[in-house]
């Protein structure tokens, strides 16, 4: 079987590793696809999966539609000339190209509808099959949509899949006990990401010089880093971070996939932006396995309350795994 496997941010490479290889070893062809973005193209060339590159992608609404139309065309030359049977991906060139060429698409998306109104309009009609969380039966309602019990994230982080590797420790100079403390920070710039707001330099600023007390701070972002929060900046391979946040004691920030995986990892997380309360699987993960906790900007106040609770919690990390393994069970 011909395989295209098309990627459109760094968490689908974690998505779909595993099956790539699976695929590769039962000795299918698969093609993988992605924009020029570099840090998708360095976990690709880290993991040892070949790709072919589509072109960059705008940050303006504009720009995006005529990228679209490139994307598609691009992907849809790809089909034919390799003669693809299944497009698997998250985007919506899987779901345009398999209406003009002969592939079947699925496309998995974990996403509520009224969270991304284009793709919903532009993207899901299009698709062969629809495959996303259970959470999601309410909006899962065709015979070609199907649901599953669990999340993206533990396609790649369930304990069956994942092993921390302590070694990222000593890289960073930490010790396996140490106390330190995540700070994940987006950068806001997805079709579906049009007017949202996550945390303010004032509010990342006090996050910054409170944690600092009780352990290291690491920061993460997604573009270019606030000149001020340069020497906390991390300084570790991409492929590591998964590692390194299942030994942190708290992630907080205002993405939305990095506190779904430090949940599936029993690390207690917090966001902070506009989407908090809107997102089905975040919001099954903070009220039946409270494993994250959700405010919005607005709300600030009662995050740095939550924080100060949690690092005078010695107990806390033990009861995040507790919860993580009912989540497991289920």
């Amino acid at each position: 079987m011909k395989v295209l496997i098309d990627l459109g941010h760094p968490a689908h490479v974690h998505l779909f590793r595993n099956l790539y290889g699976e695929l590769i070893n039962e000795g299918h062809t698969v093609i993988i696809t992605t924009k020029d973005i570099q840090i998708v193209r360095r976990l690709l060339e880290l993991y040892d999966m070949p790709y072919i590159l589509l072109g960059k992608k705008s940050d303006n609404l504009i720009g995006k539609i005529w990228d679209q139309i490139y994307f598609v065309w691009n992907v849809d030359w790809l089909v034919r000339k390799y003669q693809i049977d299944l497009a698997i991906g998250t985007s919506i060139n899987v779901a345009h190209v398999s209406r003009i060429s002969r592939a079947t698409s699925f496309v998995f998306d974990d996403d509520d509808n009224a969270k991304q109104p284009l793709m919903v309009r532009f993207g899901h009609p299009f698709a062969d099959y629809l495959v996303s969380p259970d959470v999601l039966d309410f909006e899962r309602l065709k015979p070609n949509e199907i649901t599953y019990p669990g999340y993206h994230e533990l396609a790649y982080l369930h304990p069956s899949r994942f092993t921390p590797d302590p070694s990222v420790l000593r890289e960073l100079g930490l010790l396996e006990n140490e106390n330190f403390f995540i700070l994940r920070f987006g950068a806001f710039k997805a079709h579906h990401d049009v007017g949202v707001i996550g945390l303010s330099i004032e509010q990342k600023r006090m996050l910054v010089n409170f944690l600092s007390e009780y352990g290291r701070v690491i920061i993460t972002t997604e573009r270019d880093i606030d000149e001020e929060f340069l020497s906390y900046q991390m300084k570790v391979s991409p492929e590591k971070i998964h590692s390194l946040m299942a030994y942190a004691k708290i992630l907080i920030g205002d993405s939305q996939t990095m506190c779904s995986e430090s949940a599936v990892l029993g690390v207690p997380s917090m966001r902070c932006n506009s989407f908090a309360g809107r997102v089905s699987y975040l919001e099954e993960q903070e009220k039946k396995y409270e494993l994250v906790y959700s405010f919005l900007p607005s709300e600030f106040e009662k995050l740095f309350e939550k924080v100060k609770e949690w690092v005078e919690d010695p107990e806390l990390k033990t009861k995040w795994m507790m919860r993580r393994q009912t989540m497991l069970k289920d």
